[in-house]
């Protein structure tokens, strides 16, 4: 983060009194904070805020803003002064990119190169030791996601994995945003940090698509101790080579053999529903849908839509001599050609 001019991030003069610097930080604060932010652009809210929270750390201090009006954006240049003991130690041959590189930040420090440089090495012996800046308590704003689910594992119900990006407490502060009265270097002074959650999910049985769902206290946390926000979850089912759905109206096909087409025959079925036994005619043909009423997806007015068995011909995977010898025989004892489809008439 290049250098920045403090007394323009909080808009006070240079002669602004130690109350005005804490009232313009706090009313800023208030609009920039990420918890409360309710702009398109959250993440340039985010980044203005840790510029607030660096500037109000450096001049609410007497040394600090000693130290920035007297070297300001010529702080390269004052790289050799010796401060007094007690005070920011650490900048001595920083070199031209600037920065003291100490421990805790790494190449996500929240902070400017003069920041770094300068006030350093009080944070390497005081920012994870937690302090007790009180801003003000509010549950954490909701975080939105979609999770997709294939139409199998709806049908079948279970549990199902899956991640998302989230914002959890700073575990260097606790989510105050300070320690020892010091903006945190950690999350800049958000109370925040970006990571990835990792949840199991139990398929509801009334699942249809785009079915939204509150998972509560899976949000964004709270400030200052506030209660935790909400995960809304949207689901969305995604259609496979077996299943598919229009509505709330289910389709599967199912493999019959031809003398079970014939004859008839009883065939075990997977519906929302659990397994159903669904009753194939005499002489049914292939292509001929079977509905059972009601075994469909769940509608958002409380009603079920239907379950269609499209039924396809098959053979067994492995037929016998014997089956063999029959099918061969079959086409001398009547009409053999098989219509349907894009099969031409010779």
């Amino acid at each position: 983060m290049k250098f920045q001019d403090y007394y323009k991030v909080l808009g006070v003069s240079r002669t602004a009194s130690a109350d005005e610097i804490k009232k313009a930080y706090r009313k800023l604060a208030m609009k920039f904070h990420p918890d409360r932010y309710k702009g398109k652009e959250p993440e340039k809210a985010e980044e203005k805020f840790k510029h607030l929270s660096e500037a109000y750390e450096v001049l609410s201090d007497p040394e600090k803003r000693k130290l920035y009006d007297q070297f300001g954006e010529n702080w390269k240049h004052g790289q050799d002064f010796q401060p007094p003991p007690g005070g920011p130690q650490g900048f001595a041959g920083a070199g031209a990119g600037g920065g003291a590189g100490f421990e805790g930040f790494g190449q996500g420090s929240p902070f400017s190169d003069f920041f770094e440089t300068y006030f350093g090495q009080n944070y390497k012996q005081s920012f994870r030791s937690r302090g007790g800046h009180a801003r003000f308590r509010q549950k954490g704003a909701d975080l939105r996601a979609e999770l997709s689910i294939p139409i199998s594992l709806a049908i079948r119900g279970g549990k199902s994995s899956f991640e998302f990006g989230a914002i959890g407490t700073c575990p260097t502060c606790g989510g105050v945003g300070f320690v020892e009265n010091h903006v945190c270097p950690t999350c800049g002074g958000t109370g925040r940090i970006r990571e990835r959650k990792t949840i199991d999910l139990k398929i509801p049985k009334d699942i249809r698509d785009g079915l939204k769902m509150r998972l509560r206290g899976l949000g964004e946390p709270g400030i200052e101790g506030g209660e935790k926000g909400d995960l809304l979850l949207t689901l969305r089912i995604q259609a496979d080579d077996v299943y598919h759905f229009k509505g709330a109206d289910i389709y599967a096909w199912v493999a019959i053999a031809p003398w079970e087409a014939v004859f008839g025959t009883k065939v075990d079925v997977r519906t929302p529903d659990g397994v159903v036994v669904v009753t194939v005619p005499k002489d049914s043909k292939a292509g001929q849908k079977l509905r059972l009423r009601g075994k469909g997806f769940h509608t958002a007015k409380g009603g079920r839509g239907n379950f269609y068995v499209e039924l396809r011909m098959a053979l067994p995977e492995h037929l016998s001599e014997k089956q063999r010898q029959l099918l061969a025989e079959l086409p001398k004892e009547g009409p053999s050609t098989v219509l349907g489809g894009a099969r031409e008439v010779s």
